[in-house]
């Protein structure tokens, strides 16, 4: 525990923080979410793009039977890579009336399948925050680009690994109304500054062991100083990866502090819902 805990604080003191979902196999990290299936009028489809010489791999959903532009919403995945949870989420999104965006940080769709990957993964993306800007960017642009997306209405999302690139890109002065993290480090590279221009939500277990208090502290104190639009929302009681089924499973096998909580969860969701219709109505 020791070894992953000090591994986290030394990659991005505390930026990164442990995935949130157990593996389906020895190929694939499962998605365990409070997730509906999708409907036959939800359309999910692989998009590509590219940056420099990188190619990435999203996937777009919106609901086919409803008309006109809507409000966009980019998703940020965990440290184990772009897979199934971003796009389930992106399914119940769409489900809502938005159309969403789940991006790839990582390039090529690739995954990790053991901490220690998604570690080097991450590491590799956000010690280089110029190729993390221009890998959000592109996403951010092929959204805006939709023709079921409102260009002036757009959010941002993430979870752990995820949440952390999204403040961060906010803080770097993106374009965007609303940024959302979930169990997310608040340590940033680049913390709230006058650049933000966004909504600011982040639901956050109260007894995650890997969320520095002091670094909330400062989170919430620059964001005061901002007099920024912000909640942050820290669960009695609730530890990390709470929005995950799987939590359970992957704490016990990497022998880790992760518990799903269904209140958080539904919580926490409901909480962005509340967010996105305030800005968006």
């Amino acid at each position: 525990m020791r070894f992953y805990k000090s591994k986290l604080v030394f990659l991005f003191s505390v930026l990164l923080v442990i995935a949130c979902k157990q593996q389906k196999d020895e190929k694939s990290p499962d998605t365990g979410t409070a997730s509906t299936s999708q409907t036959p009028d939800i359309k999910g489809e692989e998009v590509n793009y590219t940056v420099d010489t990188t190619r990435l791999k999203g996937y777009m959903a919106y609901n086919e039977s409803k008309t006109g532009k809507r409000p966009g919403v980019l998703i940020i995945h965990e440290w184990w890579g772009h897979n199934d949870y971003v796009r389930e989420r992106a399914d119940m999104l769409a489900g809502l009336g938005y159309t969403a965006m789940a991006l790839d940080m990582y390039g090529e769709g690739k995954q990790a399948h053991h901490p220690d990957d998604a570690g080097k993964f991450a590491k590799e993306v956000m010690s280089n925050i110029d190729m993390a800007q221009k890998r959000f960017d592109a996403a951010l642009e092929l959204l805006k680009e939709q023709p079921t997306v409102d260009p002036d209405k757009i959010a941002v999302i993430g979870y752990c690994f995820g949440g952390s690139v999204a403040l961060t890109m906010a803080n770097m002065g993106a374009n965007i109304e609303v940024v959302a993290a979930f169990h997310s480090g608040v340590q940033l590279p680049v913390m709230p500054n006058k650049k933000l221009k966004a909504a600011v939500l982040v639901c956050n277990g109260a007894d995650d062991p890997f969320i520095d208090q002091g670094s909330v502290t400062a989170f919430k104190s620059g964001l005061d100083s901002l007099n920024a639009d912000y909640q942050y929302v820290a669960y009695p009681g609730i530890v990390h990866s709470f929005t995950s089924k799987y939590a359970d499973s992957l704490g016990k096998k990497f022998n880790l502090p992760l518990a799903y909580n269904a209140e958080a969860d539904r919580k926490s969701w409901q909480s962005l819902q509340n967010l996105l219709n305030r800005v968006f109505e």
